[in-house]
């Protein structure tokens, strides 16, 4: 069981991620390669993602075991900025640093504090075995997460639209009570299922949630009580829940006056009775729209309450000019980057 101790401060400092982290989503794509579960979402991914893999993974393998513990430094928060940046920020892990959590890592899979032998050159600051190691997340990430960027975006940004909902309705306590069933609100406490049994104490600092497309089952908290708490939980997966390549035919549907005035009535987000009102249709119209919109990759849809919430993708974004996110997760505006990175460390996995 893991239980997170809010205070008042607590609440008044929680905070939604402003977009997906490419580390969290590269290291827990990496489980989700190698298991079975979740296969009606992730199993068209999984099938391609093992074409495009290659090399690199038996290296990852012994950084990220297929459950439980995995090092807090490979998730650093510059992962919401881009891939360059993460990585960059991975680079400049203190040694003491690294060489404790490589020796934690040892830990959870033989019961003592030893760096396992695979990555003892790691661990002693061998910069061809940090070279290797960067070499082979960036190759990763480029081969079975960034052809996807652009659903894992999708699917965030429909999360992040329903959550910010339950926030404008309740507050920090809808927020939080609003999280998937795994994740129970208990006031001050914020319980879930968790693979050990572990307090986390905010003790002021406030927690940012992190919602994760590749995060399944359980939600994750960064090992180290010292670092900023972050909470990463899985997004509510949009409809129809699978991932697909881009480039659907069915793109070439988006035609007409109408739709496009469906499309730019979503915003920020709305049901289809919003999407109907503001497009001036019925709710007939703004639901069959909507539903071809979403066939063509240009807008999510999830159930929120007994409605439904539409919310644009990258790709609708694009369309109508207003897209920062370049296809491996980068963020070109200024600004958007200096917002992200006063939102603290991103997240964590497995059984921390």
């Amino acid at each position: 069981m893991l239980r997170i101790h809010f205070t008042g401060n607590d609440l008044a400092g929680v905070r939604m991620a402003a977009r997906p982290d490419v580390l969290w989503e590269t290291i827990l794509s990496f489980h989700r390669l190698r298991d079975r579960r979740g296969s009606v979402v992730y199993a068209d991914w999984r099938s391609d993602a093992r074409t495009r893999v290659g090399a690199e993974t038996r290296l990852l393998a012994a950084l990220v075991p297929g459950r439980g513990y995995f090092p807090d430094f490979l998730t650093p928060p510059e992962g919401v900025l881009g891939l360059d940046e993460g990585l960059d920020a991975i680079r400049a892990t203190p040694p003491g640093r690294l060489h404790t959590e490589l020796a934690l890592l040892g830990a959870s899979r033989a019961g003592r504090p030893a760096v396992p032998s695979a990555l003892r050159a790691l661990a002693d600051g061998g910069t061809a075995a940090f070279g290797r190691m960067l070499d082979a997340l960036r190759g990763y990430h480029r081969a079975a997460v960034q052809p996807y960027w652009t659903h894992v975006q999708a699917h965030f940004e429909a999360d992040r639209a329903r959550r910010g909902r339950a926030l404008l309705d309740g507050g920090a306590d809808e927020l939080l009570a609003s999280l998937p069933p795994m994740l129970r609100w208990r006031s001050p406490v914020l319980e879930a299922d968790y693979p050990v049994d572990r307090d986390v104490h905010l003790d002021g600092r406030g927690l940012l949630l992190q919602p994760s497309f590749f995060c399944r089952g359980t939600p994750v908290v960064l090992r180290d009580p010292g670092l900023p708490p972050v909470l990463v939980y899985p997004v509510t997966h949009c409809e129809p829940p699978t991932v697909r390549a881009p480039g659907l035919p069915s793109l070439a549907k988006l035609v007409g006056h109408t739709r496009s005035a469906v499309l730019s009535a979503i915003g920020d987000g709305g049901t289809t009775s919003e999407l109907a009102r503001r497009a001036g249709v019925s709710l007939a119209s703004a639901s069959q729209h909507a539903g071809v919109l979403r066939e063509a990759g240009l807008v999510a849809t999830l159930r929120y309450g007994n409605a439904v919430l539409h919310t644009l993708t990258p790709l609708g974004a694009a369309l109508l000019g207003g897209s920062s996110h370049g296809p491996d997760g980068q963020c070109y505006a200024r600004r958007d980057r200096e917002r992200a990175a006063g939102e603290g460390r991103g997240a964590v996995s497995g059984a921390r």
